[in-house]
């Protein structure tokens, strides 16, 4: 591994792209320590804290931001609305004819959608920003002076902080992409989770090692099981970020001018987890939002009583046992159905035998048509459902060992690991395709 680092750093266009990606990421985390005026990080916290009794929205701005978001600093919102505005774009595309087209331009049409995309995420920033600031502003009449001062000028302040920040990290996330290693985006989420590690092992330590200020045995073997499990969880979204399914195809023959054309075997690779990580946000954000809409309308209060609490106790991840074990089994379902969804949208069975038909080529064994179409559908319905049963399980873990050992820390371990895993093999296979051009044994051998 020291080798290969060392490789990796006398190569001088690779050495200036890990030099660039960490320089950028190191502006992200200084810019996630700059206050926001006229905002108390105290409130910002006590916010949060309120929210304990459901995983919501903020929550997860929390971790994608590295605690920026409970800092109440200017990137306090992080690329979240940007990768709303995203999700937004990408099903549009689906249903609006003009992005349809666009999304299938080339580059120029993708350099269309994308800034189609920023702008849509700045205008979601400033709407949630805005819904941000009336939140705290109910907290003021709680007389938890959450805002220093409020008025309309306040108001403009905080807002448009929040909305220059997250403009500010989106534009340095398209830097990394274009001038660094990686997408930058991924790779700014990628940094937020990985400065929560320090806090969530001293979390752990103190909530099991040494409980209550004394040691406990039985806590170090809890604390032992949790690293084990996170081991073993990794080691099996690696495996299934990689899986595939390779659909054989044959190329016949054919001979344009003098020469021959044609005539030998490739294959199409179908990835079993072909959503990634995105089943899981959208199934996350769709348990969330009544939790979250009902923070922002009471001022960061839940209730947590009657009819309406209970509602929102089975739509969060804590609360009674009963209500964590419907919600894990909703959040189970959502998932398999945003997996089918998701992939529904972005695989299209029907255009890809159309494509191979044009090509010359055929799957051995199936005529060309629509047997080819049916096949390749039975084929990614199995994957999906592979897919989506590991994508549920990787979610509902830390839920389950959340509610059995009673810390409440760790139930948005699923979509982090997902992240992290998942931006670092991209990561890793870039390094070693610049490796391997020249010449040099990289990562992945």
């Amino acid at each position: 591994m020291l080798e290969t680092i060392r490789n990796a750093w006398k190569i001088p266009d690779l050495r200036r792209r890990i030099t660039f990606t960490l320089l950028m990421l190191v502006v992200f985390r200084f810019g996630a320590h700059i206050p926001v005026p006229y905002l108390s990080a105290d409130a910002m916290r006590a916010f949060l804290g309120q929210g304990e009794n459901g995983m919501d929205l903020f929550n997860l701005f929390d971790t994608f931001t590295g605690g920026a978001f409970q800092n109440a600093t200017v990137l306090a919102m992080g690329v979240s609305p940007y990768i709303n505005a995203s999700i937004i774009i990408q099903l549009l595309a689906v249903a609006i004819p003009s992005l349809e087209r666009l999304s299938k331009e080339g580059l120029e049409g993708r350099k269309k959608l994308n800034k189609i995309t920023r702008y849509l995420g700045i205008v979601l920033a400033f709407v949630q920003g805005a819904g941000l600031y009336v939140t705290l502003w109910n907290m003021n009449a709680q007389g938890q002076h959450a805002i220093v001062n409020p008025s309309f000028l306040t108001f403009m302040v905080i807002v448009l902080t929040f909305t220059a920040g997250t403009a500010f990290i989106v534009w340095i996330g398209e830097q990394i992409t274009e001038k660094g290693l990686g997408n930058g985006v991924s790779m700014i989420i990628f940094a937020g989770i990985i400065t929560r590690i320090p806090t969530a092992a001293v979390s752990i330590y103190n909530t099991y090692v040494m409980k209550g200020g004394t040691f406990s045995p039985m806590g170090t073997v809890w604390a032992a099981v949790i690293v084990a499990i996170a081991i073993a969880a990794i080691a099996l979204v690696v495996f299934f970020t990689n899986a595939e399914r390779r659909i054989a195809v044959q190329y016949a023959k054919r001979v344009v001018g003098r020469k021959m054309y044609g005539g030998q075997s490739t294959n199409i690779p179908i990835k079993v987890a072909a959503g990634g990580v995105m089943p899981i946000i959208f199934a996350s954000s769709i348990m969330a939002f009544p939790g979250t809409i009902v923070r922002l309308l009471k001022g960061g209060q839940v209730p947590g009583t009657g009819f309406g609490g209970t509602i929102l106790n089975c739509l969060s991840s804590t609360g009674p046992i009963w209500t964590t074990v419907v919600y894990g089994v909703l959040y189970f379902l959502l998932i398999i159905f945003f997996t089918y969804f998701y992939s529904t949208i972005q695989f299209n069975p029907i255009e890809m035998s159309n494509n191979i038909k044009k090509s010359g080529g055929y799957i051995p064994g199936i005529r060309p048509g629509r047997p080819t179409s049916d096949f390749i559908s039975r084929i990614t319905s199995r994957l999906n459902m592979i897919g989506s049963l590991f994508l549920g399980i990787v979610a509902v873990l830390p839920i389950i060992i959340g509610a059995v050992t009673g810390n409440n820390g760790i139930q948005i371990g699923g979509t982090s690991l997902l992240i992290m895993v998942g931006v670092a093999l991209e990561t890793v296979q870039q390094i070693e395709s610049q490796m391997v051009m020249r010449h040099y044994k990289g990562f992945l051998e």
